[in-house]
């Protein structure tokens, strides 16, 4: 990649305003409205069937949106002049011609963009596709190898990247340089927009989410205030140590806690907030050895989140499905500093 200043243009953002995309009697995306900043990497999360690649489609103009509009540095993605020098986009790591070899298929993005030919070796390279193989026709191409084709959409050094699910088929190496390279870009002021269903790598990976389910949007904050907004019995606690842990677990207790053994040891406290429970142990004489807030995961605050959103869920033959949809249409919203937990 080419050497950036630090300094994020507003003018690289996606912005989606009120964007609705309407299948005959289904909504897929209902009023959606959001902005992918640049400066940091952004967080895209629902259930299957929440609308998440449909609304990719539309930032991109694969689609066209029933109403609202859809906006990628500045305006619609077919204004632009020089699409992937603006633009880096991964929907389909498969959507490459298999009897085209992945060189030959990055030469053609190339000549057509006005991109110089000695790019498609660098971006090769980059993307760790040694030349033997990418002279091979992509048809025998592994999951994992197309999706590191799939990211040769660096190939025009673009200020906004795209990617939905850029590490499916990567194994434990591949998703570690996928982190770091999309962490890498934002830090030079790049917009990077990804969604993933491997919770635990979004939350290594993303300053900000944006979260929807059944085409609505649920949430659109920073990750730290998302994981801190999660509800006790998504998994926030308090892990404590003592000297006297039957004591300790009975003041706890009487003051309405919930109180388990802790698999690391010590007690896992869900309730009263740490410093509640320093205080609780200094008035009543219980010397604490650890006193550790440990805010829920990812996966714990988006799973209670998503809970009532899921498209395509798990019911039993007794009918919960019918029960869920109905769940689904009560919802709560808290604020959670600039941005919002619906």
């Amino acid at each position: 990649m080419s050497a950036r200043g630090t300094v994020p243009t507003v003018g690289h953002m996606i912005e989606a305003t009120e964007l609705t995309k309407r299948y005959g009697g289904r909504t897929a995306v209902d009023a959606l409205t959001f902005r992918v900043r640049p400066g940091r990497v952004t967080g895209f999360l629902g259930p299957n069937g929440a609308g998440k690649s449909t609304t990719m489609r539309l930032v991109l103009g694969l689609d066209t949106a029933t109403s609202g509009t859809a906006t990628v540095c500045g305006g619609p993605y077919r204004r632009l002049g020089a699409p992937l020098r603006s633009v880096g986009a991964l929907l389909d790591a498969k959507g490459v011609h298999g009897g085209r070899s992945a060189y030959g298929h990055l030469a053609a993005l190339a000549a057509s963009n006005g991109i110089p030919r000695g790019r498609v070796a660098e971006v090769l390279d980059l993307v760790g596709l040694p030349p033997a193989t990418a002279r091979r026709r992509t048809k025998g191409f592994s999951l994992g190898m197309g999706q590191r084709l799939g990211l040769a959409a660096l190939i025009g050094d673009p200020e906004v990247l795209i990617l939905d699910e850029p590490v499916n088929g990567l194994d434990t190496e591949g998703i570690r340089w996928v982190r770091d390279l999309m962490r890498s870009l934002a830090a030079e002021g790049r917009t990077v927009f990804l969604s993933s269903h491997l919770m635990s790598e979004m939350e290594l990976t993303a300053d900000h989410l944006v979260v929807i389910g059944r085409g609505r949007l649920l949430a659109d904050t920073p990750m730290r205030d998302f994981l801190a907004a999660g509800p006790a019995r998504a998994g926030a606690h308090t892990l404590v140590r003592t000297p006297e842990p039957e004591r300790m677990r009975e003041l706890l207790e009487e003051r309405g806690a919930t109180v388990r053994l802790d698999a690391r040891g010590g007690w896992r406290v869900v309730g009263p907030g740490a410093s509640a429970i320093g205080d609780l142990a200094r008035d009543h004489g219980v010397a604490v050895h650890e006193l550790t807030p440990e805010l829920s995961s990812l996966e714990e605050v988006y799973t209670e989140l998503a809970r009532s959103s899921v498209e395509y869920g798990t019911g039993g033959a007794n009918g919960d499905g019918g029960a869920a949809s109905a769940r689904s249409r009560t919802r709560t919203r808290t604020t959670v500093g600039k941005g919002h937990v619906r």
